[in-house]
């Protein structure tokens, strides 16, 4: 019986398009590969008319950002009736906002590190926090707009307040997390591992780091404790729960292990859409689970649906 018809949805207009260009193409070039018939759609705000007249069986969906990541595309997909895969429109909406996305997952009991959202404009010359705190824009990815204000900085960053700002009028001032950048991969009802990311040559994990080949070094696994290693997992499953997510998220965490093993461990952010690049993080971590990248994506193709 021949494979499904699949519409691979990628580019849109947020600052993630070239992101969502190369995870897209990545995508659609593997799920050929796995014998599937593929239509590559560059998102526009036609995507309605565009599926209509395609009408494909699945939905998959590579955009990332604001449209693509924020329940927007995931509602005209649920009023077109063509199921999709990652989250639906609750849980994509909760997690592009980090705020309400936090308070939701400290409700659960997953660690989190004191923050406030504000206006952009209400920063003034006055720190907002004590330093060192990091402000970021409430709804975007990729870490555009991270400005990490150290604790010898007299004021905050001017650029927040500037008419240069691109993301937004509201932030969040999140109290600076020390320590090692881990990422935990959760497929389903599984969380797959944990990665450190190790930036190289940038002061934190930034677009930079994230998509240009060797800004950043992955441990695959990650070399912490055990101990560590299986509450990061679990806190992984839980916030992937706690939010709603279905298919494929990725779990961000800061694990300060400066004066103990034990340390301390922040949960920062799930991401609904995570890249699928060949810099990603998703199928390396698949890949160490010992799940090729078109088995993955043919397991995210068979369980899309609409209800998300």
């Amino acid at each position: 019986m021949a494979k499904r018809h699949v519409a691979v949805l990628m580019g849109g207009f947020s600052s993630e398009r070239p992101v969502s260009l190369s995870s897209g193409k990545a995508c659609a070039d593997a799920l050929e590969a796995e014998g599937y018939r593929v239509s590559r759609v560059d998102v526009g705000r036609d995507v309605s008319e565009v599926l209509s007249a395609l009408e494909p069986d699945v939905a998959f969906n590579a955009l990332h950002g604001p449209f693509g990541e924020d329940g927007t595309i995931q509602g005209i997909l649920e009023y077109l009736q063509i199921p999709y895969t990652h989250s639906g429109v609750l849980a994509s909406a909760l997690a592009m906002n980090k705020g309400q996305a936090k308070i939701v997952a400290g409700a659960a009991g997953i660690p989190v590190a004191p923050s406030r959202v504000m206006d952009r404009f209400d920063i003034g010359a006055e720190h907002p926090m004590e330093p060192p705190y990091v402000v970021k824009p409430v709804c975007e990815g990729s870490s555009f707009g991270v400005v990490i204000v150290g604790e010898g900085q007299a004021h905050p960053p001017q650029v927040i307040g500037s008419s240069e700002w691109r993301y937004g009028d509201a932030v969040m001032v999140e109290r600076f997390v020390h320590g090692r950048e881990l990422t935990c991969a959760v497929m389903g009802d599984r969380a797959l591992g944990v990665t450190e990311i190790v930036p190289q040559g940038h002061s934190f994990y930034d677009y930079d780091s994230k998509y240009a080949p060797g800004g950043s070094k992955h441990e695959c696994p990650a070399k912490v404790s055990p101990i560590i290693y299986q509450k990061i997992l679990t806190l992984a499953l839980k916030a992937h729960q706690a939010i709603g997510c279905r298919g494929v998220s990725r779990s961000d965490f800061r694990y300060d292990d400066r004066h103990s093993e034990d340390g301390e461990l922040i949960w920062l952010e799930v991401n609904t859409q995570p890249g699928m690049t060949p810099t990603s993080l998703v199928p390396e971590l698949a890949a160490a689970a010992g799940l090729g990248f078109g088995e993955l994506l043919s397991w995210m193709v068979e369980d899309a649906s609409c209800s998300r």
